[in-house]
């Protein structure tokens, strides 16, 4: 049985034929949201037989759900082999974010973040990354998210999406793919901890999602510590990866910036960051740490971290303290790992 949601619209035209069959059907499985051939009465019925007995276009199960008392809600899906895929809708006033994950557990072992030490499991499909956004779009609608809103993607749940390029690729073109979602590029962003090939491979394709660069550590000795990619990609290499990156007009490069209380919270700190993106279009995303019982660093208050915004913000360039969303359900950033999947639904 082909996982429908694996597959791209032009792929879909080379195997039904004729090929306008697949616009059909990839427009009532994802516009009209049926999750079986009978629905599709456009379709003669023995072709419906024909590819319910070929095609799976269910979506996987959702084995638990987390309401959080700020509105967010974090998704564990469970996947074709049992494995579990971890979603966090995140409610906003004019636009909804879907925080999608691309792995199960990562590699990279960044030593401030619950998912880094989980180690890797394997990647997800493109089918399997799609399926989380069309898991939060539904579960969602219309209540919390009109058609007419839309929504945002964030590929910032498990795993480096880099990693997995050729499936996270797959899956933001189906995405963005007019007859499906039509989920423009400017409202996906795709967050690396700054594996230098796969940032530029991006910056060749045609069709671009917004970049993110997890960067934390200010100076090569503390991200080498913080985050090991760095040891391979050092700083001056991912950031004259970054100059060169296209960006469209008034598109800026997103840097999120873990404060860790007197690790990355120094006024020094913030210093060397205001050196490091000088002449990028940056606009930085201070996170205070989602405190974990397994991690051992703590949240700088919050003065300090109103100490580091205001030196960037004197120093001209735009910096925000991401809300903490989620932090009641292990949905905040940093925090999702493999908790309460075994607990029964």
């Amino acid at each position: 049985m082909k996982f429908f949601f694996d597959y791209e619209r032009p792929e879909l035209a080379e195997i039904f034929k004729p090929a306008f069959r697949a616009t059909q059907i990839y427009k009532s499985v994802y516009q009209r949201w049926f999750d079986t051939f009978e629905l599709m009465t456009d379709l003669p019925k023995p072709l419906r037989a024909e590819l319910a007995g070929q095609w799976d276009i269910r979506l996987p199960a959702v084995h638990r759900r987390f309401d959080s008392s700020d509105g967010t809600r974090r998704y564990l899906v469970r996947l074709s082999d049992g494995e579990f895929a971890e979603t966090v809708f995140i409610p906003e006033a004019n636009r909804n974010t879907i925080c999608i994950s691309c792995q199960i557990g990562c590699a990279l072992a960044c030593t401030f973040c619950l998912t880094g030490q989980l180690g890797l499991t394997r990647h997800l499909t493109a089918g399997e990354i799609v399926a989380q956004v069309l898991v939060g779009q539904r579960d969602n609608h219309p209540a919390n998210m009109s058609s007419s809103a839309g929504f945002n993607i964030v590929l910032m749940g498990m795993g480096e999406p880099l990693h997995n390029y050729d499936n996270v690729m797959k899956a933001i073109r189906i995405l963005h793919d007019e007859d499906g979602l039509n989920v423009s590029m400017s409202r996906m962003t795709l967050s690396t901890a700054g594996l230098l090939p796969g940032i530029e491979r991006l910056a060749r394709e045609p069709a671009i999602p917004n970049l993110a660069i997890s960067l934390t550590g200010p100076t090569n000795e503390k991200r080498n510590e913080l985050m090991p990619i760095n040891r391979k990609y050092p700083i001056e290499q991912l950031l004259d990866a970054v100059r060169r990156f296209p960006l469209k007009h008034r598109q800026r490069v997103t840097f999120e910036y873990v404060l860790l209380k007197g690790v990355t919270d120094a006024p020094e700190d913030a210093i060397h960051l205001v050196r490091l993106l000088g002449g990028i279009p940056a606009k930085v995303n201070l996170i205070p740490l989602n405190e974990a019982e397994e991690l051992g660093y703590r949240r700088p208050s919050d003065s300090e971290v109103e100490r580091f915004q205001k030196i960037l913000i004197d120093h001209h360039i735009s910096a925000f303290v991401r809300k903490n969303r989620g932090n009641d359900i292990s949905a905040a950033c940093g925090q999702l790992k493999k908790k309460w999947a075994e607990v029964p639904a």
